[in-house]
């Protein structure tokens, strides 16, 4: 049972709010110490593989709740209980150090939310997830690079030398106008220095940018292994593979001379077979998110007050169970809301309900938020970029999707 008692769900309305990513940085001047005192970072980790939002944050007072996802339904009791965020929802058990923000109003959940794209590939929900249109096809840029780009002119000072990207590739995302170099958690046995400053001496002859790309690569390094420590995730293990690029990343822009923005890719959420419910796989995959948003706050400091971490997905899950334990591709999802800088504290739904009659095409949770709008309502309150330029620019041709208000202190 999903709760001992009966509850009848609530309506849209009044659940409109409720209760009390690959790794890559992109460049661009950070706010000087304004006149409020604020040094804003900005954090997006992208989930590749849709995230089944019904069980990472369960609607368990929804009458239909329960049947949809059966001997895999999460539950207030038993020896994983769900943890409550208010009288409705209740947030995966692998995820305590979310609860815990939750309990500090550093942390939100923004249900029943998706893009504009209704569809089920996931190439393409990647694709607008990540470039900010309202369709796929449209890839030259990505959504954060051209935020970074549109940042309100005044007092500021530049970063020093270029952004971040942390992995193989720069993602869709932070692809575009702003620039971006990279760095990545070491594969290899570290480097001599003696061999270093050779090759460095070497391409100073040949190629003075090649020589000042290294450098400045060969600097990060040194930092991100100084202060994070041992940035080998250990093999297999999910939870590490998504803290420890969390732990450098988190070193990296609470450097005073780091960059502010940054955006995370994490692979495999893609549940089709044996999800599982309270523990299994999912439960695995939740865990390790939880670790790497607790990496930042442990990594920023003092800065943390200053932050906000939106962890967003292509799409959602479908709301049944399927045949063999897992979940297929589905409509509606969560946003994980997580940072000092944010008005937390609530789980902020526009609640479809979970009836036969109320699901997407009769399958999945009903999108009743964009996630563009989500968005938009950080770039505005917490970068300070205007409403116009967001429905032009950031998100073009969005002018009808508002920036949701109040997300941040």
């Amino acid at each position: 049972m999903a709760l001992s008692t009966a509850l009848h769900a609530p309506s849209r309305r009044q659940l409109l709010v409720t209760g009390g990513a690959l790794f890559a940085w992109s460049h661009l001047p950070r706010f000087a110490h304004a006149a409020d005192g604020r040094d804003p970072r900005l954090v997006v980790m992208v989930l590749r593989g849709a995230l089944d939002g019904l069980a990472a944050v369960a609607p368990v007072s929804d009458p239909a709740y329960e049947a949809l996802h059966g001997q895999q339904a999460l539950s207030l009791s038993g020896d994983k209980p769900a943890l409550p965020l208010d009288n409705f929802f209740a947030l995966h058990p692998a995820m305590p150090n979310f609860a815990r923000l939750y309990g500090l109003r550093q942390a939100a959940v923004v249900h029943a939310t998706a893009t504009a794209y209704r569809e089920r590939s996931h190439f393409d929900g990647q694709d607008v997830l990540e470039s900010g249109y309202a369709m796929p096809g449209k890839t030259d840029s990505g959504w954060l690079n051209r935020a970074l780009q549109q940042l309100p002119k005044g007092e500021r000072i530049a970063i020093k030398g270029k952004g971040l990207a942390v992995g193989a590739s720069t993602p869709l995302i932070l692809r575009g106008g702003a620039p971006v170099t990279g760095w990545a958690p070491s594969a290899l046995p570290a480097v001599q220095d003696d061999l270093e400053q050779r090759l460095l001496e070497l391409y100073r002859h040949r190629d003075v940018g090649l020589a000042s790309a290294l450098e400045q690569g060969l600097g990060l390094e040194k930092v991100a292994q100084r202060e994070a420590g041992n940035m080998r995730p250990v093999g297999g293990n999910v939870i590490e593979a998504m803290r420890v690029p969390s732990r450098g990343a988190a070193k990296l822009i609470a450097a005073d001379d780091g960059p502010r923005f940054a955006a995370l890719a994490f692979d495999g959420w893609d549940t089709h077979v044996n999800e599982g419910g309270a523990t299994g796989r999912l439960a695995q995959l939740l865990a390790g998110l939880d670790g790497a948003i607790e990496e930042f706050e442990k990594g920023l400091g003092e800065n943390w007050k200053t932050t906000v971490i939106a962890v967003v997905t292509e799409f959602g899950r479908t709301a049944r169970i399927n045949g063999t334990a897992g979940t297929d591709h589905g409509t509606g999802t969560v946003a994980f809301l997580a940072g000092g800088a944010l008005n937390g504290g609530r789980v902020i739904a526009d609640w479809p309900g979970l009836r036969d009659a109320d699901l997407f095409e009769g399958r999945d949770l009903k999108a009743t938020t964009d996630v563009r709008g989500v968005m938009k309502g950080l770039l505005t309150d917490h970068l300070g970029i205007g409403a116009n330029v967001l429905g032009e620019r950031v998100f073009p041709d969005s002018r009808d999707v508002k920036p949701m208000q109040g997300l941040i202190v």
